[in-house]
């Protein structure tokens, strides 16, 4: 039997309020499940808890909490990707205006994604439009 994608854990010095700032960024629910843990899932998510199998209900993201700040580069990131019919740039925009910030992780100038961080530093890519 296959094992479920349950979760991915990002460590924070403040997980509630970086929970938030991927809730918003993503359009996935915030739930608060303790002091020193947030998970954010997908909206829909809840409905195929009950009428999917096991293994193929969605990950969400699990934030919790540490004492100490992020100081490498990620060994593991997301890649985000907007449909085609939306504006990528647009998209782009609106993170950083939620708080992201562009960063440089050597990926040079002729690519086609853009890296960003998190308001904890956490590098995540914006890809090219896809349809699918």
């Amino acid at each position: 039997m296959p094992l479920r994608w349950y979760t991915t854990v990002i460590e924070s010095r403040d997980p509630h309020a970086l929970a938030r700032w991927w809730a918003a960024a993503l359009g996935w629910d915030y739930l608060d499940l303790a002091e020193d843990e947030a998970v954010v899932v997908p909206s829909w998510a809840a409905d195929l808890v009950t009428s999917t199998p096991f293994e193929r209900v969605p990950p969400g993201l699990c934030f919790v909490a540490v004492e100490h700040d992020k100081t490498t580069k990620n060994r593991l990131h997301l890649d985000l990707a907007p449909h085609t019919s939306d504006d990528r740039d647009a998209e782009i925009a609106r993170l950083i205006d939620l708080g992201a910030s562009r960063v440089d992780v050597g990926q040079g100038p002729d690519v086609s994604w853009d890296v960003l961080a998190d308001p904890d530093g956490n590098e995540f890519c914006v890809l090219s439009s896809r349809d699918r």
